[in-house]
């Protein structure tokens, strides 16, 4: 039987690979937002990225530029995205901050929610769609209830 473990000690069992036209831009964007650590890049002919991995916290992104003769098209060239990608953060209205500040257009403005989080949501230059968020109340489940009928209705 062999040694290799069919998943690695350093990965996590659910990962969001990113293709986007302009990977290493993509990974400075990373950096500049979230702090994120490239742990390995993968560069191709034409100075294209095949594989890249950044880690944000303890998460892992994986991503990689456009190859359209694979069929590998970021969110832009298919006209959008239907995901969302979450990153719970120190402050999260610091990290909107800088986000904007790199590029991404507002999708919804950091504010408090009635589930205890605050956050807001962006779109990257690249076309992902980001929300990042702060645990900023623990609400007990009969407390989030009444606030969930309080705002929505029963």
């Amino acid at each position: 039987m062999s040694a290799t473990k069919p998943i690695p000690d350093d990965y996590p069992r659910v990962t969001p690979y990113l293709c986007v036209d302009g990977a290493e831009a993509a990974i400075d964007f990373l950096v500049t937002v979230f702090g994120a650590k490239e742990r390995m890049r993968m560069p191709m002919p034409g100075g294209k990225i095949g594989h890249a991995e950044v880690m944000i916290g303890d998460g892992l992104v994986m991503l990689s530029d456009e190859y359209p003769e694979m069929g590998v098209l970021g969110p832009k060239s298919v006209g959008g995205t239907a995901v969302t990608i979450s990153v719970y953060v120190e402050d999260s209205d610091a990290t909107f901050a800088r986000a904007v500040e790199a590029g991404a257009t507002v999708e919804q403005p950091v504010e408090t929610h009635f589930y205890g989080d605050r956050a807001g949501q962006f779109i990257d230059p690249f076309g992902h769609r980001w929300n990042v968020t702060t645990h900023v109340e623990d609400v007990a489940a009969d407390e989030l209830d009444r606030r969930r009928v309080e705002m929505f209705g029963g």
